[in-house]
């Protein structure tokens, strides 16, 4: 049972509220809120709420509280699932995981980084350099990752524009070994272009912000963020972050990782590159698409270890194959332009994928031996971008928001499948609960030949000029019947949905208006081979690393590459069949608003994410049968002292018995059942009771304890007296003797010695007899 915090905080785990209703739920997540408690339990999950504040509740001495502690021995904390997490990993060598989940800006990225705060501060007691090592790689590479896939957004000014799962492997110490980062779609669309009021990535405001005049002269650079058209929409937006700091201390991490610094520099050239591709500007001469500002390209050119006659013809030629032929086709305008912004996109998203690849390479076990050191053991912590609803939702936001399902539909099933499992191996009957199961959404996104994706695919495919139109007329034919799919055609009296743009998906967190505009190129996702080709012929060896398909002459590629989505969605398989390999541990975060306000309590807001997130059949799962479960070992471990039966051992069969025997005498045995190991209790009342005796006794123990001791501590004062007393009788005794012996010597001839022996003989007599 935890530690419990006075009922003004109200409940700290929602399991024991008195009825299990959305408004006492409410009720008390706003009470908790309101009064700084942004942790509850629903059994082994917490929830938490982002309270848009610093609180000082992260420190060493919070660190030490929790430290090798019951999940319930402290009041609700990410630290109290991360240790959970971390004693199940060590103790049964179990692969465990921590999914964090929750909308954007709800505190999803902040909770994963006190969760690697909290392993690091823990592990590593004898202080062995390699771990150390590994630790503070770990540690820095939120920081690096953080500059180059967050941005600002309306709903969080660090909000992660890409999905993060870090496994964190450890020796048969429990010490950090290493670690390997997953990263999956970045949302690089927005190198190019940014919706009202957002920014683009954190790294190019850095850049400008915090590059000394020297770095930015040599990378052609100014400082003001509304000279390049790429970024200028959000150069005058306020963030919170530092930019000029934190370009400081991304360069320090980089350092720190392991980054030489020619390699740092190139990060920074590729960066550069993109500012100045979105200033270039395409015109028509005639019948031939030239570049207006040819400076520009030579700029480009130089930052890339390459010539500018090849960038010029990059950007204005495709080179094409036809039949034993290779051709250059030149580009319309708008092809160009559409040429620049992939190739800005891509260039970006294979700078974020190598910056991962480095880190891993840096972070990887090597020279582990199992036979050795024992199993390796792996914590993985799921950091992964929030349901998302937009005023525009695009492609982004489609797979985003089924990422969410699948995850969704993983959390039921394990919390539902754990809690079936341990009824049944102990033995307890199992009350079945109604919850909403999202298959059939997860089906409609990545079912085989029916879903969304496949329909997308086969659009993708097909030979000739297909539209984003002609794929919704796809999606209204076959998905026409479905109940949670709808478009204006399928619904014409819904004036929110255009004509052949919009289509309407019910997702398990709400209804989803989805553009199809961009749908057909986001998913190609084509880039040139032309570009691919430019980089691979880069001097620069870092460049020349990022694009190694580029040393395919344009015969050589007939290979058609999987679609964006199909890759998405066969990364999201993995990663879901990863964590259920795994024990999971669970933290569900709240957005409390949307102004960002730590006094704001939304409840409308909070509401609809209780109820998307099921966390009140959470609560009613945990309760179906039973609110409190323990072993009998640790149950009487607590509660023995309440029972004379049980205190201070018990001489029962088995420790089973002897909890029973402690139910049956203060008659609570019509409130719980007992398992194979478990006892099992039904409502918090009884809980609530237990813990009321066990203090009351515990207050009865301790005052028995002083007498105790204050009794022992006086029957030692009276042994070392009476022991101090005796060598002193025979310490006196000694004297006397010795005096006699003295006496004797000198006066053995005289019959004046025998008398004086005689008298003190008599003397000493008497003395001793007093």
């Amino acid at each position: 049972m935890a530690e419990r915090e006075s009922l003004e905080f109200g409940k700290a785990d929602f399991v024991l509220m008195d009825a299990v209703t959305l408004p006492e739920f409410m009720a008390n997540l706003r009470l908790r809120f309101e009064k700084g408690r942004i942790y509850t339990f629903i059994g082994e999950v917490v929830v938490s709420m982002n309270p848009y504040k610093n609180l000082n509740i992260y420190g060493r001495d919070t660190i030490e509280q929790y430290r090798g502690r019951e999940l319930y021995e402290r009041p609700p904390h990410l630290f109290a699932i991360a240790d959970a997490a971390y004693k199940a990993m060590k103790r049964r060598s179990k692969d465990t995981c921590i999914v964090i989940s929750g909308e954007s800006g709800a505190g999803k990225t902040e909770a994963s980084k006190y969760i690697m705060h909290y392993i690091a501060a823990i592990t590593n007691p004898g202080q062995r350099a390699e771990v150390e090592r590994v630790k503070n790689i770990l540690l820095k590479s939120n920081c690096v990752l953080e500059a180059f896939g967050n941005a600002k957004t309306n709903r969080n000014d660090n909000s992660s524009r890409f999905g993060k799962y870090m496994d964190i492997n450890f020796d048969f110490k429990g010490d950090p070994i290493g670690g390997h980062i997953n990263n999956y779609l970045l949302e690089k669309s927005r190198v190019i272009v940014q919706q009202a009021g957002e920014r683009s990535f954190h790294s190019f405001y850095q850049l400008l912000q915090g590059g000394s005049d020297q770095m930015l002269r040599s990378l052609h650079l100014q400082k003001d963020a509304s000279a390049y058209k790429y970024i200028c929409p959000g150069a005058q937006i306020k963030c919170s972050i530092n930019d000029g700091a934190e370009f400081k201390a991304v360069a320090d991490a980089m350092k720190v990782i392991g980054f030489k610094q020619e390699e740092i520099e190139t990060v920074y050239k590729i960066v550069a590159v993109i500012l100045h591709l979105g200033n270039l500007k395409f015109s028509v001469d005639g019948d031939t698409p030239v570049i207006e500002n040819s400076k520009v390209v030579s700029i480009i050119a130089d930052l890339l270890s390459t010539k500018s006659d090849m960038v010029e013809k990059a950007l204005l030629f495709r080179t094409v194959a036809t039949g034993r032929d290779v051709i250059d086709k030149q580009h319309t305008e708008q092809e160009a332009t559409y040429g620049r912004d992939a190739f800005a996109k891509a260039i970006y998203e294979r700078l974020f994928a190598w910056i991962v690849t480095h880190i891993n390479d840096v972070i990887e076990v090597k020279n582990y031996d199992t036979t050795v050191h024992g199993k390796n053991t792996v914590i993985g912590v799921l950091d992964i971008y929030g349901f998302e609803i937009f005023d525009n939702n695009s492609f982004e936001q489609f797979c985003i928001n089924y990422c969410n399902e699948k995850l969704q539909q993983l959390f039921i099933q394990l919390v539902l499948k754990q809690e079936q499992e341990e009824y049944q191996r102990e033995g307890i009957p199992w009350k079945h609960i109604d919850y909403f199961n999202n298959q059939v959404i997860v089906d409609l996104v990545e079912q085989q030949h029916k879903g969304i994706i496949s329909i997308l695919d086969d659009a993708c495919m097909n030979v000739g000029k297909v539209t984003d139109e002609m794929f919704l007329e796809a999606l209204n034919n076959k998905l026409g019947k479905h109940a949670h799919f709808s478009s204006r055609k399928l619904c014409a009296t819904d004036k929110t949905l255009e004509f052949d743009r919009d289509f309407r998906i019910k997702h398990y967190a709400g209804d989803v208006t989805y553009s199809v505009t961009g749908f057909i190129d986001k998913n190609k996702d084509t880039l040139f081979q032309d570009f691919k080709r430019l980089m691979y012929n880069s001097s620069n060896p870092v460049l020349k690393m990022m694009w190694p398909e580029g040393k395919l002459s344009i015969t050589e590629v007939t290979k058609r590459p999987l679609t964006a989505a199909t890759l998405f969605k066969n990364s999201m398989i993995a990663l879901v069949d990863n964590l259920a390999s795994k024990e999971p541990y669970y933290v569900r975060c709240i957005k409390p608003n949307d102004k960002k306000s730590p006094q704001l309590f939304d409840e409308e807001r909070c509401r609809h994410q209780v109820e998307y997130l099921g966390l009140l059949e959470n609560v009613r799962v945990r309760r179906a049968g039973f609110a409190y479960r323990q072993t009998y070992e640790k149950f009487l471990h607590r509660y023995k002292m309440i029972s004379e039966f049980t205190w201070p051992n018990h001489d029962l069969a088995s420790d089973s018995d002897a909890v029973k025997k402690l139910i049956e005498c203060h008659g609570f045995q019509h409130d719980v059942a007992y398992g194979k190991t478990k006892i099992f209790i039904r409502t918090p009342r009884t809980l609530f009771t237990l813990e009321e005796l066990h203090a009351k006794m515990l207050v009865r123990i301790v005052l028995f304890l002083q007498k105790v001791w204050r009794g022992t501590l006086a029957r030692l004062r009276y042994k070392r007296t009476k022991a101090a007393l005796t060598i002193l009788k025979y310490y006196r005794r000694y004297k006397v003797k010795s005096y006699i012996r003295e006496v004797a010597r000198r006066f053995h001839n005289s019959n004046l010695e025998e008398r004086t022996a005689t008298a003190c003989s008599r003397k000493v007599g008497k003395m001793t007899e007093h």
